[in-house]
């Protein structure tokens, strides 16, 4: 299974959170990743989006096609995002585009085996793949990408 985190893009501050829309910044952000995404997109990759305004706005960057799904908002946690995506045992890739501290808190945990209280920048990207070797199931770091690099 591969899985894509991507934290939102810039965002305007302010409340209501949820409703907090992308700065200008945060719009070519999310067109830069998106842009790079496309070229390397999974087939049949199934994309997971945050209620929030930020996140649908980040995804609607790079599809029209993408699920919101209410416990991967800001609240979320690792266990939301476990069960959302159904990692390492779905049948295809996922792309999940929400918000911190639970993106740093599951690449911590894939990479390190526990909850950490990790970074992942504004409109970043982390990608990870599952697979098993030799009767053992690893985790595989396959890219990083912050935003000024898409």
């Amino acid at each position: 299974m591969d899985l894509l985190l991507w934290r939102h893009a810039e965002a305007v501050e302010g409340s209501p959170d949820h409703a907090r829309e992308l700065t200008e910044r945060g719009l070519r952000q999310a067109r830069q990743m998106a842009d790079w995404l496309e070229v390397r997109r999974p087939k049949r990759l199934r994309v997971l989006v945050s209620p929030t305004v930020r996140t649908r706005q980040t995804a609607a960057a790079f599809t029209d096609r993408f699920e919101i799904v209410p416990t991967l908002g800001p609240e979320g946690g690792v266990a939301d995002l476990l069960a959302a995506t159904g990692w390492p045992d779905s049948a295809g890739p996922c792309l999940v585009i929400g918000h911190q501290p639970a993106l740093g808190r599951m690449a911590a945990l894939l990479l390190a085996g526990e909850e950490a209280d990790w970074t992942v920048k504004k409109g970043a990207l982390w990608w990870f793949s599952n697979r098993v070797r030799d009767g053992e199931t690893q985790t595989v770091l396959r890219a990083v990408v912050p935003p000024d690099l898409a």
